[in-house]
Formats: C-alpha cells, structure tokens, sequence
C-alpha cells in the first residue's frame, strides 16, 4: 500500500505526508511488555524477561527487517518522480507535459532530465527560476503557446541545451543575453513570432548553431555585425516578413552573399518595398541599385560638420540672377566634401573580375605564342633561302648572275 501512495503523478506535500505516515505505521515499531520486552533503567536499553529469552532470535530477525524497510523508504523517495499528469521516459530522461493546458511549468522536473515538451499549452509568462537546476537538459520545446516575453536569465542553468525550440508565441522583443548561457546550442527556431528586430550580440558566443529560422516575423532590415559570429551556421530561415530593400538592407546582403558563397542554405527573402523591387529576392538585386547610399551617406555625413553654408544636396540651385548695373557677387561654394567610405567587396563582381581578367590574359597568351611560331618560322625560310642563294651563285663573280640574284631577293622581299 505505501509504494501505491508514492507512485509518480503525487504532488511534493502528499508524497512527504504518505512517506512519514508509511514509516511510523510499518517501521518504526515499538515493542512492549506483552511481547517480554521492558525497559531497564539501570542499563538504559531494552531488556528481556526470562520467559522471554526464547524470543531473541525473533526479535533480531524483526530489527533487520526494520533496517530493510528503511533503506527500501528512502531509496523510493531518492528516486525521481514524474510530473503530475505528465509522460516520462526512464531510458531516454524525457518528460513529455505537452497538451495539457499548463499555466505554469511543473516545480517538479527531474534534475536529470534531458528533454522537456511544454509545447501546445497555454505558458504565457515564466519567472527567471522557471527552469532552474536543470543543467543536463539539452532539447527545450515551448513552441505553440502564448509567451510574449522571456526573462534574460531564464535559460541561465541550461549549459548544455543543444535544441531550443520557440516557434508560434507572442515574443517581440529578446534580450541580448538570453542565450549567452548556452554556447553547444545547435538548433533555435524563432518562427512565427512579432520579432521586429535582433538586439546585436543576441548570438555573440554561439559558434554551434547550424540552423536558425526567423520566418514569419516583422522584421524589416537586419545587421550584419548580429550574424557574423555564426561562422558555422548552414541553414538560414528568413522568409514571410515584410523587408525593406533599401539601404539599412545593403550590408546583410553583402552577408548572404558571402554566406551563400560558402555553402550555407538560405530560403528566399522577397522585397515588400520599394515597389519597384517587390516580390523580388534581395539576392538578384544588383548591387548598381545601391550606389546612390553612399552618397546619401556622404551628405548625411558632411552635414553634421561645423561648417557654415548651404546643405548638400544632390541638385544644385539654379543660381540668382544679377540685378543690372551691379557687379555679380561670388557664389558660395555648394560642392560637398566627398569623404572615403569601407565598401565591402560584391563576391559576384570578385568573381565576374577574375573570369574577365583570365580570359583576357589567355588570349594575350594565345596570341604571344603565335607570334613567336610565326618568327620561327619566318627565319627557317629565310636560313633555307640564303643556302640555297648560295648554292647558285658560281665561284667567279657572274654580273648577269649577280643581277638576277637581286631581283629574286627583291621580289621575295
């Protein structure tokens, strides 16, 4: 009866308050005078009567039962129990609360657990304690729930969570700390959240990660600096939100370039605005579109300086007209100080450089190679012609001889 009342799916306080009740009725047992047991205040113990000797055997055989029944009580407590209403695996340390319509997580998840399904309930606020002591654990799944905000150090405990699953909530805004914690993440899902934007440092330390899905969010622009640290990322999930290919969009696009370059995956990122570029994925955008930041750059740059006079513009004023019988004055001068700006290189325009500058030399090659044939050739003829020249010519001088000699060289010249 007592292992019945501390099956797993109890509550903390019934399983204390069955265990003590189980150990004062089974076995802490005191013996009386009836069964020849009194005791000697003398020796202060337990002493046996005389017509009770033939009971201390019996009586020994009962202390180890009692001793059996102890160890077999706390062994039963020391082991971990399952949550209430929830599914545990032994052998895999899962715990599977997922569909049950939990507000709160369970207080009494095993330490030892390594992976814990809350998806599909109804979680819409967690404490920073939420999942505390819970270093083993390495797959969290709380997607399909109603979180909208995640305390920065609630994933402070979990350094060993490789899977982090936070698909379909309510999240607007992270913490750039939120994952610092956890540097053997591998797989962080994202999607189908109200992310407007990445705070930078978000995924500073998580060299692991090799997926990330973003998809279905509000993001309108990205940073390049957030993404750089995932050096070993390969599959990126970016798409089903409403981007602005514009400026604030040029650098992540020299990102996915180089990204893609290396062999990572990425899933189309389709243009909301301008309209010109809408439905079209940033990546087949030229990078000729583009040119006119730099120079919105440039002016935004010049008109922070202290300088007096006219603002930069990219069309110059038409100029005053004089008024007659006075001399022009000197026009102040509207040019804008043009200051050298890092441009990142285009991976396709490296490429298309070095294919154009390699066909270019080859053929320079080519063509250096058939003149020398063309020389050796033409000085073989002329060495065979002047042997035989001299072969004709006759050991005394011939001046007829000698005249035709000459109109052959000319002709052949």
């Amino acid at each position: 009866m007592g292992l019945t009342m501390l099956a797993p799916g109890s509550s903390p306080e019934q399983r204390g308050r069955l265990a003590l009740q189980w150990r004062q009725v089974s076995c802490e047992y005191t013996p009386g005078p009836e069964e020849g047991v009194v005791w000697d205040p003398r020796r202060t113990a337990w002493a046996l009567k005389p017509h009770a000797k033939l009971l201390a055997s019996s009586w020994v055989w009962g202390s180890r039962k009692r001793i059996t029944c102890w160890i077999a009580l706390y062994a039963v407590e020391a082991f971990p129990t399952c949550p209430f209403s929830c599914k545990c695996d032994s052998r895999s340390l899962e715990v599977d609360c997922s569909g049950l319509g939990l507000t709160t997580v369970p207080p009494d998840v095993p330490a030892a657990t390594r992976t814990l399904l809350l998806l599909n309930n109804k979680l819409s606020a967690l404490p920073s304690w939420a999942f505390a002591n819970l270093s083993s654990l390495q797959r969290l799944d709380l997607s399909n729930n109603f979180l909208d905000q995640l305390p920065h150090s609630i994933f402070g405990d979990l350094t060993n969570l490789t899977e982090l699953q936070l698909r379909n909530n309510s999240i607007r805004t992270l913490d750039r700390d939120l994952l610092r914690h956890s540097p053997l993440l591998r797989h962080l899902d994202l999607s189908i959240n109200g992310l407007a934007q990445l705070p930078p440092g978000l995924f500073d330390g998580l060299l692991a990660l090799r997926s990330l899905s973003l998809r279905s969010n509000r993001l309108q622009n990205l940073d390049r600096l957030t993404f750089e640290p995932l050096a070993n990322l390969q599959l990126l999930q970016v798409g089903d939100n409403p981007w602005e290919c514009d400026c604030n969009l040029r650098d992540f696009k020299h990102w996915m370039e180089w990204f893609s370059y290396r062999g990572g995956r990425l899933d189309q990122l389709a243009c909301t605005l301008p309209k010109e570029l809408r439905g079209k994925d940033m990546r087949m955008v030229p990078m000729e579109m583009f040119n006119y930041c730099s120079q919105l750059e440039d002016e935004n740059s010049s008109a922070g300086l202290d300088i007096p006079g006219p603002p930069c513009t990219k069309a110059s004023p038409e100029p005053a007209k004089p008024k007659p019988g006075a001399e022009p004055e000197p026009e102040p001068s509207t040019a804008c100080p043009q200051k050298q700006r890092h441009r990142p290189a285009s991976v396709r325009r490296a490429m298309g450089t070095v294919i154009i500058a390699g066909v270019v030399c080859g053929i320079v090659c080519i063509m250096m190679v058939v003149a020398a044939a063309y020389g050796c050739i033409y000085a073989s003829l002329m060495a065979k012609y002047h042997r035989e020249l001299k072969k004709r010519q006759p050991l005394m001088g011939d001046p007829e001889g000698e005249h035709e000699d000459q109109k052959q060289i000319s002709s052949v010249a």
